[in-house]
């Protein structure tokens, strides 16, 4: 069968599916007024899937297993064991249909350098399965030779697990700019981290066209750092499938609010919606 260069996937998917990643800053500051906040940002969109980078456990719950009965989903996951004084650091995701862990690896730069890790999942949901990797990347400005070793690892492991029948989303924190070389891996800009893993970027597809800075000094929790404004979570998704599964339609932020009001977070949340 020959392609039709007018419709290369064939007929479009109308239908979507509404992700959200955010780095929601652990227990720090004014954890149980942000969390509260954090829950009613999350419900005015009804997200089907959320990805919760520095999350946290303690004694008798999890972020995860408050968000998901806040929002009504009934599947939720935190995994994570960077121990705090009385909670642990990790990453939660919480989700509208079944899921199952497919792997949970650290993320090491050379000679086993720096920090990181990717949680990867599969996620049931009533469309087909979704391959779904949640990741944090190494933070310090001069890492990027770190981050560059940790996507490689990242891609090495979604080459190993993942199938084209199915989409894939690669969402989270990388503590680094659309334009570093370890984004530019992820995005078709330069050699690929792994043959064939490739991604579109939400917010360059379907964003308002502004930077999108995640991590921004209008926010007092993160202009005390005295960093650049930079974009650092993303939702990717991989090259479109049949229907053209998995291309973005929306790309917005989530939890800026005026300088003079509770932050949510040090980093403002991302939502995409994707074609599923």
């Amino acid at each position: 069968m020959s392609l039709d260069q007018y419709a290369p996937y064939g007929p479009v998917v109308e239908t979507t599916l509404r992700i959200v990643t955010w780095n929601v800053w652990g227990r720090y500051g004014q954890w149980q007024e942000r969390q509260a906040a954090i829950e009613e940002a999350l419900a005015a969109v009804g997200p089907d899937i959320v990805c919760l980078v520095e999350s946290w456990s303690g004694s008798e719950t999890t972020q995860a297993e408050l968000m998901a009965h806040r929002l009504g989903m009934e599947h939720h996951v935190f995994v994570g064991d960077w121990q705090q004084e009385n909670w642990v650091s990790g990453i939660g995701l919480v989700s509208r249909w079944p899921l199952s862990i497919i792997d949970r690896r650290q993320l090491r730069g050379p000679d086993e350098s720096g920090v990181g890790e990717v949680l990867a999942a599969a996620v049931d949901g009533e469309r087909g399965r979704i391959q779904f990797f949640a990741v944090m990347l190494d933070y310090p400005l001069d890492a990027s030779r770190v981050r560059q070793e940790q996507v490689q690892q990242l891609a090495q492991l979604i080459s190993e697990t993942t199938r084209r029948r199915h989409p894939v989303v690669v969402c989270g924190d990388f503590n680094a700019g659309p334009d570093s070389d370890e984004i530019r891996m992820l995005t078709g800009r330069s050699a690929p981290a792994a043959p064939g893993v490739v991604f579109y970027d939400a917010w360059e597809i379907a964003g308002d066209e502004t930077p999108g800075n995640t991590w921004s000094n209008r926010n007092p929790l993160a202009a005390v750092a005295m960093y650049p404004d930079r974009r650092f979570d993303y939702v990717l998704s991989a090259w479109p499938r049949l229907g053209a599964v998995g291309h973005p339609t929306n790309c917005q932020l989530l939890g800026v609010v005026p300088s003079d009001q509770l932050q949510l977070s040090d980093h403002y949340g991302v939502l995409a919606d994707l074609r599923y």
